[in-house]
């Protein structure tokens, strides 16, 4: 890809609209530091320093399409509480319209908090439900996603199991796509993982896939990436590799084996939602199945380079590819 090329695509994702329907979370972050252990139990004592938050989980894609200059709508479930509250806040100071999101009374919103000492996760507790979204959560977000779609240039599914992706959600995303003649971006995990037909893309990570397959992923292998993208009935697949970067098999019948772009891990947390981001709105905008895997790698990059969820900026990204084009 040259630097025309480039600056053409990201040029281009600023007139893309996203339709994003998945898992919110809110991320906090305990930041500080520890000289000395518990004289209660064998446990480090955190001396607190700073806090922060930040949209997780389907809330981090739409954080990353609007970074990156694209208008994003965002369907998603929370509870009705103080961290809802917070969480679409910040969702709307990040440009995201939160007109798709349910509040439900029977569950909380799912909260991640992250420990930290120098650095070092030390733990994390969570606050959510598991639980698949009542019929009557599950038919108001079904009416949302059926009334943006018509506005949409891409529709991007965010799986985190945490209950808002049940069948009919599933059932309505798909359709919605193939109404519309929009592209599906699908970021699967276990629980529905064989329900997306159809999708334009599919990106699951190299343990996800395993996992669901019930066998050894040969992402280097062309053979077993056709199959294994028939398999799943989709016309991209692509397979994330950790340090070991990307495996794209396309519709057409092209393998490519993407190196991984990152020269320093600071944190991987996120990177995956910067991926499935940066895919849709290259494709929307116009971009192969290859640019966008290709953009999207740099843009893990830099997002690994920083601390904790974070989003990716278009001169970031072109920072990234003028400092390390072969990469």
């Amino acid at each position: 890809m040259n630097p025309e090329r480039i600056d053409e695509l990201l040029e281009a994702v600023r007139g893309v609209s996203v339709l994003v329907v998945g898992d919110l979370m809110l991320d906090r972050y305990i930041s500080g530091h520890v000289d000395r252990v518990s004289p209660e139990a064998p446990v480090p004592v955190v001396r607190v320093e700073s806090t922060r938050s930040a949209v997780g989980g389907a809330g981090n894609v739409a954080a990353n399409v609007t970074a990156l200059g694209a208008r994003c709508q965002l369907v998603g479930c929370t509870g009705d509480d103080a961290a809802a509250d917070q969480l679409t806040a910040a969702l709307a100071e990040l440009g995201v319209s939160t007109d798709g999101v349910v509040r439900a009374l029977d569950r909380p919103t799912s909260e991640k908090t992250r420990v930290l000492a120098r650095q070092q996760q030390v733990v994390r507790f969570d606050v959510e439900s598991e639980a698949d979204v009542s019929e009557a959560t599950a038919a108001s977000l079904v009416a949302r996603l059926q009334a943006f779609a018509a506005q949409a240039d891409v529709i991007v599914v965010e799986d985190y199991n945490k209950g808002v992706l049940v069948p009919a959600v599933i059932a309505a995303a798909r359709q919605c796509a193939m109404s519309h003649d929009l592209p599906l971006i699908v970021d699967p995990k276990r629980r529905s993982f064989f329900a997306y037909e159809g999708a334009t893309l599919f990106k699951p990570n190299a343990n996800e896939l395993r996992d669901a397959l019930g066998d050894f992923v040969y992402a280097d292998d062309p053979d077993w990436m056709e199959s294994t993208r028939a398999r799943l009935g989709c016309a991209n697949l692509l397979v994330t590799l950790g340090e070991r970067g990307m495996a794209l098999r396309t519709a057409k019948g092209e393998s490519v084996r993407i190196p991984a772009a990152a020269l320093g891990v600071y944190d991987v947390s996120g990177a995956g939602d910067t991926v499935t981001a940066v895919v849709a709105l290259v494709l929307a905008a116009g971009g192969s199945a290859t640019e966008a895997a290709i953009l999207a790698n740099h843009a893990a990059a830099v997002e690994v380079g920083k601390a904790g969820v974070s989003t990716v900026t278009p001169d970031e990204l072109r920072q990234r590819l003028k400092q390390h084009p072969e990469v």
